[in-house]
């Protein structure tokens, strides 16, 4: 038996981008990041809005640096607790009981309520619900930890794409050029199982299971996965405890 937990998230994704090669400065993905406080008073861009690319920023910004985060795709944004209850878990209650547009609906509501209108600081959200574009596409919602606070001040600027990069500066599409020092890439990341997995039947180019859950976990020939599910910790138990049930008749066997 094999069973491939590498896990959704195994490298990060470094974009092709116009000029970049030729910047100057320091360039670093989000994984290698581990505090700014060697960039403090420098000007520093954070490529990507997502929960790396904000947590990156407010640390920036917590040891003075200077972040500029580019977004340039919509997303959501959601406190890290309601009413004292972890968000997520909040969510995962209310799936017991209620629809999953609903259950949007309801943390979009108390979002707007406990976050305000993000649409005024430039971060516009997604037509599809928070959970809903997580089932569907794996992308995960923001939870804010204090970005959002440090971008009302001014203190984070929130800008567009990027154009191209110059040996020193950055050109956004909104046809403004910013002086730079540092670069950080929060891309996002993706599944290593191609890299190293000679297999193409069970898993696609991408690195995940060919069959969407709940019955990606299981190929042929004992081939299993694990933590592909784009549901998180949720989904992660979903495998576990199949593969618990699967290794209970193997070692009975045995």
């Amino acid at each position: 038996m094999l069973v491939v937990a590498t896990g959704e998230n195994a490298e990060g994704i470094v974009p092709e981008i116009e000029g970049l090669k030729e910047f100057s400065g320091e360039v670093i993905h989000a994984k290698h990041y581990k505090s700014g406080e060697k960039l403090k008073g420098k000007k520093v861009l954070v490529v990507g809005c997502g929960n790396s690319g904000m947590e990156v920023s407010l640390d920036l910004s917590n040891h003075n640096a200077k972040p500029a985060m580019v977004v340039r795709s919509s997303v959501h944004v959601l406190p890290r607790e309601i009413f004292g209850k972890s968000t997520f878990d909040l969510a995962m209650m209310l799936m017991k009981w209620l629809p999953l547009w609903l259950v949007d609906k309801i943390l979009l509501i108390l979002a707007w309520f406990i976050l305000g209108n993000i649409q005024k600081l430039g971060i516009k959200r997604p037509s599809l619900g928070p959970l809903t574009l997580k089932n569907h596409h794996g992308k995960t919602p923001v939870l804010d930890i204090g970005a959002l606070e440090k971008i009302r001040s001014g203190d984070i600027a929130v800008v567009p794409g990027i154009k191209r990069f110059n040996p020193t500066s950055v050109e956004l599409v909104n046809g403004e050029t910013l002086d730079i020092d540092s670069v950080v890439l929060a891309t996002g990341y993706c599944s290593n199982v191609p890299y190293w997995l000679q297999e193409t039947e069970f898993f696609a180019k991408n690195g995940f299971p060919k069959t969407p859950f709940p019955n990606g976990w299981k190929g042929k020939c004992g081939l299993y996965a694990a933590g592909f599910t784009r549901r998180g910790l949720a989904g992660a138990s979903f495998d576990a405890i199949k593969f618990h049930k699967i290794l209970g008749k193997y070692g009975r066997r045995n």
